[in-house]
């Protein structure tokens, strides 16, 4: 089924054509042909032998068959099975069926709906429609499954992340680990770096099988920023985005055991990130469904904009209304987030009514989330707020009048029993999406776009060059807490 579903659909102009219906033509006629057809056209085969039966029942069938036509005949032959309305789950092959497109390529119709879910089921779709490129079947599978394997041995100890979101303490409906390329880094991050208000204690240095696969993931991140960028409507990078090669230094390990592990729609934090991150995500293990909608600004409705769970409630809803996209993500799959995603989309991970097991995993998925951390967002030199914590970077998304403005902001009040303070500060990034105290960071000396970064705290005497009065100098008093 996966292999059905992630193959790239043929560009040919038979696949929207539907085979003339003869009454005199034989089955093996229509059949004999290659397997891999696109989608469009196999249904169409199936349109023109069960005129009768409508296009969703015939697509779920041909799913069902694992994109074998003559499987999916014989399933036609019998009795049809009646099922409740609540279980119904209709399918599209692809975008092309249910859109239509000007002469400019823009689609006419709105793509998703109140209340609908639309599944995306080619990489040419995922692209057009969302941040996100993907790369099916990314490493040798010998080398997925032993770096699977490698993962599930670990699984156990990992824990769930609690924190204080408002006024209610959650915690995170499944379980991750970070990772980085060193144990010296390791013990920087427990002891420099603060997520959710607080240190981390458990971060453990790449397994060989993680460090092996980052190189690839690099490469082919890379790669992909590349062919994104060149083929969008200005041939150029987004504002603030890097342009220096995305270098990956530290992985985010998500396991999510059974169906009902799940993450609720988010974006990810910037804190080290900065403006405009690529983020590459390796699925492996069970199959599961990767949901993204945009978020929509409110035209500067107070009542929505503010930071509440009331005005989240109120937000969510109008995203709701717009409906979502859902990405199969396969074992052995690298998902690419691009620069626009975390500002302007949410993401997350559905809880499912059931998962097929992976015979490595059980029911378990494992993801690598692989990250670049900026060396000039290391917390020795961003705003520290009145709680004496290093802040948070966030960026406005619901607003109109100050959509895409971010903001340094306490971080404490995500600690369960601390209030935190009011501290606020705008942020200020330059093109490349670096801060103002970007060359103190590196001595004096602004990441060239050819230059790659070093991770944070490999050479203190670096970082530190020109001392605390630059420091000060690019953020005036925040600084002092």
């Amino acid at each position: 089924m996966e292999t059905f579903i992630s193959r790239k659909r043929r560009r040919s102009s038979i696949s929207n054509e539907v085979p003339p219906q003869d009454p005199k033509c034989d089955l093996q006629g229509l059949t004999d042909f290659n397997e891999e057809e696109s989608t469009d056209y196999k249904l169409s085969i199936l349109i023109s032998l069960h005129p009768d039966k409508d296009e969703g029942t015939l697509l779920e069938t041909l799913l069902a068959s694992e994109g074998s036509v003559e499987r999916a005949l014989e399933c036609l032959k019998l009795p049809p099975k009646k099922r409740s309305a609540a279980s119904t789950t209709s399918y599209q092959s692809s975008l092309s069926s249910i859109t239509r497109t000007g002469k400019d390529g823009a689609a006419i119709k709105q793509l998703t709906k109140k209340g609908k879910t639309v599944h995306l089921y080619t990489p040419e779709d995922i692209e057009a429609h969302t941040p996100c490129s993907i790369i099916y079947n990314f490493l040798p599978p010998e080398e997925a499954d032993a770096l699977l394997q490698e993962l599930v041995d670990e699984s156990p100890t990992y824990k769930t992340n609690t924190f204080q979101l408002f006024d209610r303490v959650v915690s995170s409906p499944h379980t991750f680990c970070l990772y980085v390329d060193s144990w010296g880094e390791a013990e920087m991050q427990k002891t420099q770096y603060v997520y959710d208000g607080k240190k981390v204690e458990d971060v453990r240095r790449s397994l060989p099988r993680m460090r092996d696969a980052s190189h690839k993931v690099r490469e082919t991140v890379n790669q992909e920023i590349t062919r994104r960028i060149r083929s969008s409507p200005t041939g150029q990078k987004l504002h603030h985005q890097s342009p220096a090669p995305w270098a990956p230094n530290t992985a985010f390990v998500n396991c999510y055991d059974g169906p009902r592990e799940s993450v609720g729609y988010h974006s990810d934090h910037l804190t080290y990130l900065g403006p405009r991150p690529v983020i590459g995500s390796l699925s492996l293990g069970v199959a599961r469904e990767f949901r993204v909608r945009k978020i929509i600004a409110t035209d500067d409705d107070a009542a929505d904009s503010g930071d509440s769970d009331a005005a989240r409630k109120r937000a969510d809803a109008k995203a709701d209304a717009q409906g979502q996209l859902s990405i199969h993500l396969p074992h052995n799959s690298l998902l690419v987030m691009h620069a626009s995603m975390q500002e302007e989309w949410k993401h997350s991970i559905a809880p499912a009514r059931t998962v097929s097991p992976h015979p490595i995993s059980g029911n378990k998925r494992i993801n690598i989330t692989y990250r670049h951390y900026k060396a000039n967002l290391h917390p020795r030199f961003t705003p520290k707020c009145g709680c004496g914590v290093p802040t948070v970077l966030r960026v406005v998304q619901r607003q109109a009048g100050n959509r895409g403005k971010y903001m340094w902001m306490c971080y404490a009040g995500y600690v369960p029993g601390k209030d935190g303070c009011k501290f606020f500060e705008w942020a200020v990034f330059d093109e490349d999406g670096d801060p103002p105290w970007a060359e103190v960071a590196k001595g004096g000396k602004k990441q060239s776009s050819d230059a790659g970064e070093k991770f944070p705290g490999e050479n203190d005497d670096e970082y530190m060059k020109g001392g605390m009065e630059g420091k000060r100098g690019a953020l005036g008093s925040v600084d002092e807490g």
